[in-house]
């Protein structure tokens, strides 16, 4: 039981020098990815409004050439009124040309209409490009220095990390799987000792006898204010900081 608490303690001590390299980066990590993010979105909404831009362009080219179709057609129906025989003829000429004039109309119409948000796309295309460009740019310099950090701790970080594999390996499940349970309950501290008569983590009184009992390393023992793996000053002493 011994070695157990002390690969226990162990792990804790490999997980706060881990725990310290990460505080160096300090919100870096969190602040890229969020401008990534944000990037991101930018990126897609200007590929919407793009997308929207094309469509419409596209809209008022088939409306321009159904257009020219129509006024054809329509001169060919005014030629058509000097040979008409008959009032009916011409009135059904004359109600072609009215209907094919409001047809015109209403595809003109429909053109300033795409035309008026092509202009406003482009407008609001013009007016976050700049934003994308400060973002990318603090992103770029947000990297760098994260990068540095990273570059700096690399050595240490990379030995930490195998130790801890080999240490994890070491450690029986059930202990590995309280352990990691209370880490992430009490942001990061599973493992701690006793000091005055307290526990380290919560600083509660923890009782004599309970003192006593944890002391002889031969039990797995919890606090029972915080929940941590309580462990006695002689486990700490074996283990290297």
């Amino acid at each position: 039981m011994f070695d157990r608490l002390k690969i226990l303690y162990e792990l804790q001590n490999i997980d706060d020098q881990l725990d310290e390299l990460e505080e160096l980066r300090g919100d870096l990590p969190n602040a890229v990815q969020e401008l990534e993010e944000k990037i991101k979105s930018i990126k897609d909404e200007i590929s919407a409004k793009e997308k929207q831009k094309k469509e419409s362009l596209s809209k008022r080219e088939e409306n321009e050439k159904e257009a020219d179709k129509l006024k054809e057609s329509q001169k060919k129906f005014k030629a058509q009124l000097y040979q008409v025989r008959n009032n009916k003829e011409y009135d059904a000429l004359t109600k072609e040309i009215d209907h094919t004039d409001e047809l015109v109309a209403k595809l003109e119409s429909e053109n300033d209409t795409l035309a008026d948000v092509s202009k406003k796309l482009s407008e609001e295309i013009e007016e976050v490009t700049p934003q994308l460009d400060d973002l990318k740019e603090e992103l770029k310099i947000k990297e760098a220095d994260l990068k540095e950090i990273i570059k700096a701790n690399e050595k240490e970080e990379s030995k930490l990390t195998t130790k801890r594999k080999e240490i994890e390996a070491q450690t029986k499940k059930p202990d590995y799987a309280a352990y990691m349970r209370i880490r992430k309950a009490k942001k990061g501290k599973a493992v701690v000792t006793i000091r005055r008569s307290a526990c380290s983590g919560c600083h509660n009184i923890v009782p004599s006898q309970r003192q006593l009992e944890i002391r002889r390393n031969n039990k797995l023992f919890f606090c029972e204010y915080c929940g941590r793996i309580l462990v006695s000053s002689e486990i700490a002493d074996t283990v290297e900081v």
